[in-house]
Formats: structure tokens, C-alpha cells, sequence
């Protein structure tokens, strides 16, 4: 029998070839568990808007671990010490941290599952864990931020991580909003570490400032286009109101995994290897599949919302810098609750209130760090000469409201 090459060659649009490093690595890649992420989009519904933005967070694993090599190779140039051990669990912790992510992520996770994608990617690690005999035992520990060397849980999750230069530069490609696309190359040539601090070097501060507006904007077209969020909560209410009906004791359709998360309410201490088996059974075809179905529900509310995300016939949306009139927001509650005879309770699902934060670079967060040429350190908004920067720390909030375009 021939033996399997474990050390594969993927070809990636947005960076070429990517080499998977060892034979620990592809096997948890072929684990279901990680295959599972060919199955969930990495940017939800924006398809409906960007038809181009197919792509999954199996791409979007795949280019983290990428860089995070590429960030390991620079770091060493630089003599930063890192150990083989060290190395390969970083390798790990940026390929597994969205395994936890669910079918259409947010909208799940405010509606069917109640607990954060953080921790299932968490207990997803520690099963993978014990099944692979201890050896992610360190990337756990850099995951959980318990690992002293502080920079490594910053390549993983910060303010400028593996993470966010994956996601930008390759939402900006698939989506097609060119204003969200990012030199990752440079940034991560111009890493660096003191103290056990990830720090970047003055010469690279242009291309921070770049970076951060890259995301502020990708935000505003992309991730907070209003389309893209209308359809997202039409989502949220759909899973809401199944799992409504269901407590009902309503018959759904649905695949086994969907219909045990809509029957079930599970904390974190309730999710155990059994649990995460049926979670990663669970992706956008079941979500999908049973809204195509459900379309033909003899439930108004769940027929209506499922029509359109079906049919693309979402709700009317409107943006607004000022908190949303009341007197306007009743008035439409009213008008739609007589014009289709529901309650209002039911009337909630169509016309409804929220509101946006769009937070480029947060203060209050961990700082990205400048290391000048005098070896001092400082926020990359004290050391940056651009006035924008400084706007672009303050996070800017916008109210909308929704209902349904069949009103006058």
C-alpha cells in the first residue's frame, strides 16, 4: 500500500502556493472537524450584495496559517527566538481558531446556539487534543492567552493579527471592494518583537495607517453594507421564529443536527463530544436547505422571512445618524399589523430597530505598538502624523430601522 504525501502544495488565489509544514498539520486538516469550514461562508449572506463572495473559512484557515509562516520566518530574521515546539503551535492555533464558527455564524450564535465561537473553537481544540495525544496541548495554552510570551497570543488575536490580515485582503478579493485590500507582505516584514511584545517598526507605519482605514472601509461596504446586514437579521429572525414554533411542538423540516441545536438550549457545560459531533454536522446547507423548505410553511411569519431571503426580497432598510423617531418606528408597527392582520408580537419580526458600530482602531483595546528608531515604543496613534488616524479610534454609530418594502 502507498503511503500517503502528507506535505501538500495548495494553490490559493490570494497568495499562490501554500505549503502545509508537517504530517500534524494535514491530518488536522483532513480531520472532519476542520473539513467541516468548506461548508460555512466566511462572509455570511454578502453574496446577495457581492456575488462573488463565495469563499469559505476553510480559505480563510488556510491563508492565516500562511502568513503566520511568513510572520515566523521574519520574526527569526529578526532574532526573536522561537522554538520548533513554539513554531508549530502557533501554526495550530491560527488554523483552528474559527473551527467553532457555526453556519452563518452571528446569526446563529444570537439565535439557535447561545454559546460564543470562541469557546467551541476552544473545546473543539481540547478534543482534537485528546484524539491527537496531547500534541495541541501548547497552542490550547497560547489560545487561552496562558502562554508567557505575550506576542504569540498577539499574532493570533490583536489589533493587527494574522487574523484580520487574512480576512481583509482576502474579503477585499472575493467581494470585489478594492478599498479593503492590504499589504500584508509589508506588514509582516515589518514585525517585530520587544519585551515579548508584538511591535511593528516606524518604517511600516504607513502601511498600518493603510491598513486600519482598509478596515474601517471594508466595514462600511462589506461586512456593514446595508443589505448585507438586513439580510443577516432576516436570518437571525428566521432561526428565532423556528425555534419559536418548535417549542410549540410544530413539526419543521430539518436535518437532525439543525432540528437538535432549535430543540435543545446548551450552556458550555453541557457540550461535550457528543455535542460537538452533532455541531459539526452542522453547516449553511442545513440552514439553507430548511429555509427553501420552510418557505412554504403554513406559519405567516416564518413563510414571509424565509421568501425572502430565498428570493432576495429582503426588508427596506434606512440608515440614520440620529436615533430612530419613535413616533415613525410605531407608526409602521401599526400600519403593517392591520395591513397583514398579525399580532405584535409577530409585526417585531418585520419592523424592527437597531444599531451599527463601525470601530476601526479601539483605544481601549490593546494598542498596536510603534517601535521608533530610539528603541522607545509608542500607540500608533500618538506616533502618527495623520489627523485621520485619530478619527479613525473614535467609533462611529448609526441607527437603522426595517420593514417591509409592501408598505406605501
Amino acid at each position: 500500500m502507498s503511503q500517503i504525501n502528507k506535505l501538500k502544495i495548495l494553490n490559493d488565489p490570494i497568495y499562490g502556493f501554500i505549503t502545509i509544514p508537517n504530517t500534524l498539520l494535514y491530518d488536522l486538516i483532513q480531520h472532519p472537524y476542520f473539513q467541516r469550514l468548506r461548508r460555512i461562508a466566511q462572509m455570511g449572506l454578502s453574496y446577495l450584495v457581492y456575488p462573488g463572495a463565495h469563499h469559505t473559512r476553510f480559505h480563510h484557515a488556510l491563508g492565516c496559517m500562511h502568513i503566520m509562516q511568513k510572520a515566523v520566518q521574519t520574526l527569526r530574521f529578526k532574532g526573536v527566538l522561537i522554538s520548533e515546539e513554539e513554531e508549530n503551535a502557533l501554526y495550530i492555533t491560527i488554523l483552528l481558531h474559527d473551527i467553532g464558527h457555526g453556519p452563518f455564524s452571528h446569526a446563529l450564535e444570537h439565535s439557535v446556539v447561545e454559546v460564543h465561537h470562541e469557546t467551541l473553537s476552544l473545546l473543539f481544540m481540547e478534543q482534537l487534543n485528546k484524539e491527537f495525544n496531547g500534541q495541541l496541548a501548547l497552542a490550547i495554552q497560547i489560545f487561552k492567552g496562558e502562554y508567557p510570551r505575550k506576542f504569540m497570543l498577539q499574532l493570533i488575536s490583536s489589533q493587527l493579527d494574522m487574523d484580520r490580515m487574512d480576512y481583509l485582503k482576502r474579503d477585499s478579493f472575493y467581494s470585489g471592494v478594492n478599498e479593503g485590500n492590504i499589504n500584508s507582505e509589508r506588514l509582516i516584514q515589518m514585525l517585530n518583537v520587544k519585551d515579548d511584545v508584538l511591535v511593528m517598526e516606524e518604517k511600516g507605519i504607513y502601511s498600518i495607517e493603510k491598513f486600519l482605514m482598509a478596515r474601517r472601509l471594508m466595514y462600511w461596504q462589506a461586512y456593514l453594507h446595508k443589505t448585507s446586514v438586513v439580510a443577516e437579521l432576516i436570518l437571525t429572525k428566521i432561526l428565532k421564529r423556528a425555534k419559536e414554533l418548535i417549542q410549540k411542538e410544530s413539526t419543521l423540516f430539518g436535518s437532525p443536527f439543525l432540528l437538535y441545536f432549535m430543540e435543545n438550549q446548551l450552556s458550555t457545560s453541557e457540550i461535550d463530544k457528543d455535542v460537538l459531533d452533532k455541531f459539526s454536522n452542522l453547516d449553511d446547507y442545513d440552514v439553507m436547505g430548511a429555509i427553501k423548505q420552510w418557505q412554504f410553511h403554513d406559519d405567516f411569519v416564518l413563510s414571509n422571512l424565509c421568501k425572502m431571503i430565498i428570493n432576495r426580497h429582503l426588508l427596506k432598510i434606512e440608515l440614520n445618524d440620529d436615533k430612530i423617531n419613535k413616533d415613525k418606528y410605531l407608526g409602521l408597527k401599526n400600519k403593517y399589523s392591520k395591513q397583514f392582520g398579525i399580532t405584535e408580537k409577530e409585526v417585531a419580526y418585520f419592523v424592527f430597530k437597531g444599531k451599527l458600530k463601525n470601530e476601526a482602531y479601539s483605544k481601549s483595546s490593546e494598542p498596536i505598538s510603534i517601535l521608533k528608531k530610539d528603541g522607545s515604543v509608542e500607540d500608533i496613534v500618538e506616533a502618527s502624523d495623520q489627523m485621520h488616524l485619530k478619527a479613525l479610534s473614535k467609533p462611529v454609530t448609526k441607527y437603522f430601522i426595517c420593514y417591509p418594502k409592501l408598505i406605501d
